[in-house]
């Protein structure tokens, strides 16, 4: 058993907080759950940002039928709304203001420090509204794997396709294929939404 899939076994987080596995997310929710391709996750290495999301079941923001909720976070597609970073903290020029955290969920960014097969660790690197209940803060170190992964920062897109083989190449524009496909349907009503 390796270093990381150990810490990563016994990684746990208060109040029944876990990573949202974002692979079977987009396999319940296409549409709605968007997340990078195969291909681009298994271009994640040292030093790349990628962003996370910590849940609990333990919160929920509303008192009866989530789905029929028309709040800016829900509109009706989530369960719980989400707070959201939308940079790591080392890429902006100051710290985002922070907004009270329920406990719903969080959307964050972490360096990835280390690799081994579909297992990684790495630094987080934003300031967390929602600390107090799960226990993650800056700079603590995570163990994750690549289904976890919901985003590549977008600095990151050279680099990426750069670390591509033909192979990989071909694959990446099979899946933007589909985009175009699908933004296709979409105009017409009857497919997902673009990416």
């Amino acid at each position: 058993m390796s270093s990381l899939q150990r810490h990563y076994e016994q990684q746990s987080f208060g109040n029944g907080y876990a990573l949202v596995d974002g692979v079977e997310q987009h396999r319940a929710s296409p549409r709605h759950f968007l997340i990078p391709p195969a291909v681009i996750r298994r271009q994640v290495r040292a030093g790349m940002f990628v962003e996370l999301r910590l849940v609990s079941d333990r919160f929920s923001a509303h008192e009866a039928s989530a789905e029929q909720c028309q709040c800016p976070s829900c509109a009706g597609e989530m369960s719980i709304p989400v707070l959201r970073h939308d940079h790591p903290q080392t890429l902006q020029s100051q710290q985002a203001a922070s907004s009270a955290g329920r406990g719903w969920g969080e959307d964050f960014w972490v360096q990835v420090e280390d690799r081994n097969g579909q297992l990684f660790s790495g630094s987080v690197d934003n300031h967390l509204v929602e600390s107090r209940f799960h226990g993650v803060e800056y700079g603590a170190r995570l163990f994750f794997r690549e289904e976890h992964i919901l985003a590549v920062h977008h600095s990151h897109r050279l680099e990426l396709v750069q670390g591509m083989s033909l192979e990989e190449l071909q694959e990446l524009a099979l899946w933007l294929g589909t985009l175009r496909t699908d933004d296709a349907s979409e105009d017409r009503g009857d497919g997902p939404a673009p990416v």
